[in-house]
Order: C-alpha cells, then structure tokens, then sequence
C-alpha cells in the first residue's frame, strides 16, 4: 500500500503538504535540515502520516536517482539515534521509520513521519540552526524557516490537535477513556454510569442485557462461570456515539468488553479454528483497558484468566498474518500442545461440553504459535 501511495505522489511530479522530494539523502553537514524537515512533517496540518522521498531529481522530470550506493543513506535504527540525544520539548519525540521502495528505474527511500496527537513538537535546546522553542510546520510545499516560528492560527491548530479540540467526539471520547482515573461515577446514584470529569457531557454506561444467557469458553477459566452480559454505551450529550458488549466475569469480580470473533478454515469455507481477540488502538481495546483497575487481588487474577483465553494483536494486518502463519504451521500443532490444562466444563443443557473444550484447547494452541510469531517478527 505504501508503495502505490509513494508511486502516486510521485507522479504528481510537484511536492506538498505533507510529501517532500529528495534527490540524495542528507550529508553530515546537513543534520540540522534532516532535523527540521523531519520536525515540519511531524506537525504538518494535514493531519496525515508524511513523507520524505528520498532518490527523487525534481530538475530531471522526477525521475529515480537510486539511493543504492548513497554513503549519507540512514536506516530507522540510525534516524533512531540521531534523534535520542535532541532535546525536545516534554521528552516526545516524532516516530520515524525509513522504508525502502524498489522501482523499476532503482530504489528509493521513504522516511516515514507518523501521524499522532503529540504536536506540537519542537525543541527545548537548539541544534545547529534549528532554535528551541519555534514551531515549526509546512504549508502546502513550504516548511517554516529555521529562524522563524509558525503562524498563531497554525501554532494554535497543532495544540488544538494535541488536545482532541479538533476531533470528532468519537474520537475524543477514546482519548478520554485512556484516563479512566478522570471519570467520575454519576451522581444520579447509578454506578454503572460514569463522566468525564472536564467534559461531563460524555458519558459510559453499562446496562445488563436480562435476556442474554449464553456461554462462551473463557467463562470456564473462571471461578464463577455464570454468564452476565451486558451493552455498553457511550454518549455525547444525549447522542449515542457507539455501542458494544459487555461482560462480569467471575461474579462480578472483574468487567471488560467483549472481545471479537475470528477463525481460520483448514480445509473449506468454514472455520476449523475459531478464536477470540482484540486489536489495540480500537474503542473496544480502549473500553476493556478502561473498566480494569488492577487491585492485586481478585479483579487481577480474573483478569488474568480472561486474557489467558483472548488474543491481542497490534493491528489488523497482523491479525491476518498471523493467520497465514497458523495455515503454515498447523499441520505440527502437536508441538504447540504440551501442558495445556482444560478446566473443567460441567454439562450444561442445551450445550455440547466437547465443543467447548476443543474452542479452549485451540485458543491455547493458538497463543503458543503467537509467542512464536511475535518472536519471528521482532
């Protein structure tokens, strides 16, 4: 994907407000332009992932000048180093990373700024002609001058970002569950309904689904296995801006959202293999971060249960990774099986025991070959 969107910017052959062109990468006596073209990008108004593409002539057509036997040329753990040591402002630091991109004509380098909340960055102590203090952004294809600070309305833009001013309430909201200690349980004596603090006009709220009475298998990790489902809701006002599941494990010991369901097929259009999942940076993750408030006791050992039953994934594209890895390695899932305790499952009516045992089973199975995945892909 990246490279398809790095053609396309290309072949616009003129630079923007958030993609620069390079036709070699950055002597050592050009530290301090890296710095600060790296610094604008990182607090573009785009509020988009930016990039330096690095191996492209601009005075020739925008044609390929491949960076293959560049002597300047930097990988990520290199750009890594070189911003450790600058000082900048609260200790946060833009995320970079370089990506190379094989083209016909030759290679070419990306160095990826990523999009986050954390602007505006900027620095506590000058380097070289990049001062402390000055913010710095870009408008259209122009960056700042070193020597000079943003337009206010820009400045107060990038702090307006940092802040979620300029979110959506949705995503506002997930910013605010990311401090579950700046909600306050309602007044109204409901304790399942709590505000943020600053901002009362969002709230949670869980409310227990009477009618749902189902079983899933991470419940039989627990002491308490009895099913209690819930619907949480989030509101904006009076406005409902997402709905999702709920669950109190262990009766009542411990409260998280439901996680998803996947699966794998082995052999047909059907799953073989199903499991259950979060993926972080999602509400849902955000949500089940948000209602766990480690005691030590006994919310941290339920906890601890549910999550020996559940997979986290970084991303969704990691998730299906690891599927194709599972379709690759199956086929010795013996190996992955060793020690693998099954609680015990009484009959339930209405319910096959076996199948719940097997789901268990499978999802151990499964976190083995995950540890060996992460360890593959560090």
């Amino acid at each position: 994907m990246l490279n398809q969107q790095i053609q396309k910017l290309i072949s616009l052959r003129q630079e923007g407000a958030y993609w620069d062109f390079k036709k070699e990468w950055y002597s050592n006596e050009k530290k301090s332009d890296l710095l600060h073209d790296i610094i604008c990008m990182a607090n573009n108004l785009e509020n988009k992932d930016a990039y330096i593409i690095i191996g492209i002539d601009e005075e020739d057509k925008h044609r390929v000048s491949s960076v293959a036997d560049d002597e300047n040329r930097k990988n990520t753990q290199m750009l890594v180093d070189f911003f450790r040591d600058k000082k900048f402002s609260g200790g946060i630091r833009p995320i970079v990373y370089v990506e190379t991109i094989f083209l016909k004509d030759g290679e070419i380098d990306v160095i990826v700024v990523k999009n986050t909340y954390n602007t505006p960055y900027y620095l506590s102590e000058k380097y070289q002609g990049v001062f402390a203090n000055n913010i710095y952004t870009r408008v259209m294809d122009t960056n700042t001058p070193k020597e000079k600070s943003a337009d206010i309305h820009h400045v107060e833009y990038l702090w307006k970002k940092r802040f979620r001013l300029i979110s959506t309430p949705l995503e506002r909201v997930k910013y605010y569950l990311e401090k579950p200690n700046e909600w306050i349980n309602s007044t109204s004596g409901i304790s399942s309904k709590k505000y943020y603090k600053y901002f009362p006009e969002f709230t949670i709220e869980r409310i227990q689904e009477d009618d749902l009475n189902g079983y899933e298998y991470y419940l039989f990790n627990q002491t308490d296995r009895r099913p209690r489902w819930y619907e949480i809701k989030l509101y904006y006002h009076q406005t409902l801006l997402f709905a999702t599941g709920g669950a109190s494990l262990d009766g009542g010991r411990y409260f998280t959202s439901t996680p998803f369901t996947d699966g794998i097929s082995l052999t047909s259009h059907h799953w073989d293999i199903s499991f259950k999942y979060f993926i972080k940076d999602t509400l849902e993750y955000t949500i089940h971060e948000f209602y766990f408030s480690p005691d030590g006791d006994e919310e941290s050992t339920s906890h601890r249960k549910f999550m020996e039953c559940v997979l986290v994934f970084d991303s969704e594209e990691e998730k299906e990774s690891f599927k194709e890895y599972v379709l690759s390695v199956w086929h010795d899932n013996h190996k992955y099986s060793q020690n693998i305790r099954i609680p015990h499952i009484p009959e339930i009516k209405g319910y096959i025991t076996d199948a719940f045992k097997k789901e268990y089973k499978e999802v151990q199975i499964l976190k083995n070959i995950f540890k060996e995945f992460k360890h593959i892909n560090l």
